[in-house]
């Protein structure tokens, strides 16, 4: 049996898209951490949450959460489970929330947790985009 060691988190990104390219790499577009909207509240038609896990070993369950600004509401989730053959390898989850929907203005953290256990923490800022001033020239 073979030893079961928890993984290190690598990265976690929020952006637009992730595409898989055909040597096996990831090209991630239009990485956030603001979205600016002329009017709220606002839906984002697509969001994907990009995470890479190394230096572990076993089968392991992520899940990623996006709450509310009161930090107590989840607006969205999603789980993946993934499984490291031994510490030389990596895994990489994309998690893809679709029509999300952005109330008010605020910080809305976005929690990944492996089996449970909250990894990282950070924040997604909404903020209303001040109209551009007529200028008088």
């Amino acid at each position: 049996m073979t030893e079961h060691i928890s993984p290190d988190l690598q990265a976690a990104l929020i952006c637009e898209d992730v595409r898989m390219e055909a040597n096996g790499g990831n090209t991630l577009v239009g990485v956030i951490n603001i979205i600016a909207a002329p009017k709220l509240p606002i839906r984002v038609i697509k969001l994907c949450v990009f995470t890479r896990w190394c230096s572990g070993r076993g089968e392991f369950l992520q899940k990623t959460r996006i709450l509310d600004i009161d930090e107590e509401h989840e607006i969205a989730s999603a789980e993946a489970p993934f499984r490291l053959k031994n510490t030389e390898n990596h895994a990489t989850n994309v998690n893809v929330f679709g029509g999300m929907e952005f109330r008010k203005e605020g910080d809305y953290p976005v929690e990944i947790c492996l089996e449970n256990d909250l990894k990282l923490r950070f924040t997604l800022k909404i903020v209303k985009m001040s109209a551009p001033q007529p200028h008088h020239g």
